[in-house]
């Protein structure tokens, strides 16, 4: 293992209007070496990472690769001098291909003028064989799961040569399987003397792969220690600097009658077939499978924003049609989708704007204007109720952290005052301390009687927080467990059964 010094970040600091993301922080990472970077949501550390790669400017400090100093303008001139970065949220040309999307800004030529795709086709199958990816490279970027093209991402900064690489919560769409690759990719980086700096959330993963860790908690840093030395007790511990008991709340709710029926649940675009479950008031009930099983579909015909082929939805004994979400909403529906940035958050819009944009009718006066005292009261409260660390409710919610954003969510839907809450991966990217916060919210809300569907590719949170898990494959119900009593081993078989 090479430990010469490649990366040394030095008294980084940078303030936006109303908060200071980072306070004179410094990160050094080795040759060869996977350096893990960890803190709460809004701890500061995509921020460290968007000055390092050229997306911000930083207001103070140093940052010197391979004992040169440099100060990147844009993240082309830091890839182009060896910087790639895996961004959670993918940014990607999805009408175009596999290929065009790697060598995008870059293409291979014939005589500077025709793009040469024999070539690039050649290039990226070189790349793809030399990673273990099995992904066609003709392909266009969007009709591939969002696993894969996280993979392509990945062959993207591998085709620079890059000497450093960045990974933000690289897994946060892997299945275990994807996972085990990844980190296969990971170990051929720093086999070949890569500096890997590797931010997640996901304790067990920060301690399998990673030789060091660097841990930060509002802007500044707190420990640098090597990962033989830590154990997810001291991580938490150093992260949200105070001891954190259990990883979930004391289950307090307590299911009554039926209030959700769903009966032979077909999808028109896509496998979901005959899916029949029922639900309870004041339950919580987990959808659990692999990628492409069926549960994200699930969600999105009850909430009528996939086109249903046919099935019945009841509600109290009632039927409800929830052609679209505006019906949905009506029948006292709410949905917070697996893909925040896409299908989340209106990004250019205000905390407030984004708050309160699913229960504008409650804020009309006169029937046509909006408000403002109401809506500043609600936004406010949601604030509070969820905790999100925010420097004004003016503040646009692309500057908040990815966990602050699904706050937001939340607290939007909750104006809604809905009846079922239909929840997918609610807890995707959001760190240990605000995660118990959101399954505290979820019991609450069971408490209060409302019907709580949960999809989660995270085992141990479905076995914590839900009272029944049913467990989807190959777009059917493969069965039905009790959370109490079930084993992580009995939902993977029967999350294989029709794979």
């Amino acid at each position: 293992m090479g430990q010469e010094v490649l990366l040394q970040m030095t008294d980084i600091s940078k303030e936006f209007p109303g908060v200071k993301a980072l306070d004179h922080v410094s990160l050094t990472v080795k040759a060869g070496t996977v350096h893990a970077l960890m803190g709460e949501n809004g701890a500061g550390k995509s921020t460290l990472m968007k000055c390092l790669f050229g997306i911000y400017g930083k207001d103070e400090g140093k940052i010197f690769l391979e004992g040169k100093e440099v100060s990147f303008k844009s993240s082309k001139e830091a890839m182009e001098s060896g910087v790639a970065m895996v961004h959670q949220e993918l940014n990607q040309a999805l009408k175009r291909s596999v290929m065009d999307n790697i060598w995008l800004g870059r293409y291979p030529t014939i005589g500077g003028v025709m793009v040469n795709e024999k070539k690039m086709y050649a290039d990226t199958k070189a790349i793809f064989d030399d990673l273990g990816i099995d992904v066609d490279p003709h392909r266009i970027m969007s009709t591939i799961p969002v696993s894969q093209r996280q993979m392509v991402e990945i062959a993207k900064a591998v085709s620079y040569n890059s000497k450093v690489v960045v990974f933000d919560e690289p897994t946060s769409s892997l299945t275990e399987q994807e996972v085990e690759h990844l980190f296969r990719i990971i170990n051929m980086l720093r086999d070949r003397g890569v500096g890997i700096i590797y931010i997640s959330h996901k304790m067990a993963e920060i301690l399998q792969i990673s030789d060091e860790v660097t841990i930060m908690r509002d802007g500044c840093w707190v420990a640098t220690k090597s990962a033989g030395e830590l154990d997810t007790a001291t991580i938490i511990k150093l992260m949200v600097g105070r001891e954190l008991g259990n990883q979930f709340p004391i289950k307090t709710n307590t299911p009554g009658e039926v209030y959700l029926e769903v009966e032979h649940l077909t999808a028109q675009y896509s496998q979901l077939k005959d899916v029949s479950f029922s639900a309870r008031r004041g339950e919580i009930l987990g959808l659990a499978g692999l990628d492409a099983s069926g549960r994200t579909e699930t969600l999105e015909n009850i909430f009528g924003i996939a086109t249903r082929k046919s099935g019945t939805i009841r509600l109290g004994g009632r039927e409800v049609k929830n052609r679209n979400s505006r019906e949905s909403i009506r029948n006292g529906f709410a949905l917070l989708t697996e893909e925040r940035r896409a299908t989340g958050i209106f990004g250019i819009l205000s905390i407030r704007e984004n708050t309160v944009i699913s229960s504008l009718k409650k804020h009309l006066r006169a029937g046509f204007i909006l408000n403002d005292k109401t809506m500043r009261q609600d936004t406010q409260w949601s604030i509070d109720a969820m905790r999100t660390k925010t420097p004004s409710q003016h503040t646009k919610i692309r500057s908040l952290s990815g966990g602050n954003q699904q706050k937001v969510i939340l607290g939007r839907w909750l104006l809604t005052n809905p009846e079922v809450l239909l929840l997918d991966e609610p807890t995707r990217g959001i760190d240990v301390g605000a995660k118990f916060e959101i399954y505290q919210l979820i019991i609450d809300l069971a408490n209060k009687g409302k019907t709580v569907l949960m999809v989660s590719s995270e085992m141990p949170e479905l076995l914590g927080v839900c009272d029944r898990i049913l467990v989807m494959s190959g777009g059917r119900l493969a069965g039905e467990v009790d959370a109490k009593s079930t084993t992580q081993e009995e939902i993977m078989t029967l999350a294989a059964k029709y794979v």
